[in-house]
């Protein structure tokens, strides 16, 4: 009798692990590293994209915030955590694209570590100047600037960041020469921009337009491929070629399985294409886009190119 409870108990087991084995992905809580501090950009970002995803699939999506080094400290954890489906990473310029060609040794392989789901959002830096400055077309101030070698600054949240590529990539295309002075953070660059300390800086649209809407600030354009503000030209239609864009977009680790993989870029996309988030995204003052995988890491390849060209022409040199 024994026996037959005991064999009957490890069927038992058995079954139940065959069970929770065959469960459908995901069978419990996902979490998405956002590799930067809650309250901007990228957090606002995540939490759309958490709670989409989370409501679509059946399981909580939860945003877990490891700020710290440009990126580095979120990405590094989502690079060596399990690639089992349950970790994510927001992914973004800054330690994707232009890190990796700075000449920093980072703490993961950014063209191996990560298989990447799906572009998520991209947006625009605009091109903002103090109202004292005698510029109001971006032709105004390259030939200002010709003029005056390293009079005007430009204000950034930082060194090797994507405004102060921006700048660099103005420098280079247009033969000029327009200082950086790098802050610590947005906040402060928007504040030497507003008291005149700054000439111009390369902000996010919601930090800088309601500034430009109130008369303390003045937009010249945008810094995208084409135009995405009404009225205010892209920096690309007197500089051909030019674009920076901040972007995000979703990640794992490198060997997820493939199905897995697939199911998260399917919910990707089907999230982007719902009007609701879509209206989020754009509130935000972000362009949603949603890309195959494949798609993904050829946009984050050829960012990294690109990036490390600006960053080896203009002699820049990491902190």
């Amino acid at each position: 009798m024994s026996i037959i409870r005991l064999l009957t108990g490890t069927a038992a087991l058995c079954f139940i692990a065959a069970t929770a084995i065959a469960q459908p992905y995901p069978a419990k809580t996902v979490r998405l590293i956002s590799p930067y501090p809650p309250g901007g950009g990228t957090d606002a970002t995540a939490r759309i994209i958490a709670q989409a995803l989370g409501d679509q699939m059946g399981q909580q999506v939860i945003v877990d915030s490891r700020g710290g080094a440009s990126g580095q400290i979120g990405t590094e954890l989502a690079a060596k955590s399990a690639p089992d489906g349950y970790t994510l990473v927001l992914g973004n310029v800054a330690p994707l694209a232009i890190l990796p060609g700075s000449g920093i040794k980072l703490p993961y392989d950014a063209a191996n570590s990560f298989t990447p789901i799906s572009l998520m959002a991209l947006s625009d830096y605009v091109l903002t100047v103090h109202p004292s400055l005698p510029a109001r077309t971006p032709k105004d101030l390259l030939a200002l600037a010709k003029t005056k070698p390293n009079a005007l600054t430009y204000a950034s949240s930082g060194n090797l960041g994507g405004p102060h590529l921006a700048g660099e990539l103005i420098n280079l295309m247009a033969n000029v020469k327009i200082l950086h002075v790098p802050y610590k953070g947005n906040g402060p660059a928007a504040i030497a921009l507003l008291t005149g300390e700054s000439t111009m800086m390369f902000g996010s649209g919601p930090s800088v337009i309601p500034h430009v809407n109130n008369k303390k600030l003045r937009a010249l354009a945008t810094t995208g491929k084409k135009r995405s503000i009404p009225d205010l030209p892209a920096m690309a239609e007197l500089l051909p070629g030019y674009e920076v864009t901040q972007w995000y977009g979703i990640l794992v680790p490198a060997g997820t399985p493939k199905d897995i993989v697939d199911r998260l870029n399917t919910e990707m996309v089907r999230a982007i294409a719902n009007p609701k988030i879509a209206a989020m995204f754009v509130k935000l003052g972000t362009q949603p886009v949603s890309t195959t995988s494949d798609e993904f890491a050829a946009f984050i390849k050829s960012e990294q190119a690109k990036y490390a060209k600006v960053i080896r022409d203009a002699g820049i040199k990491a902190n």
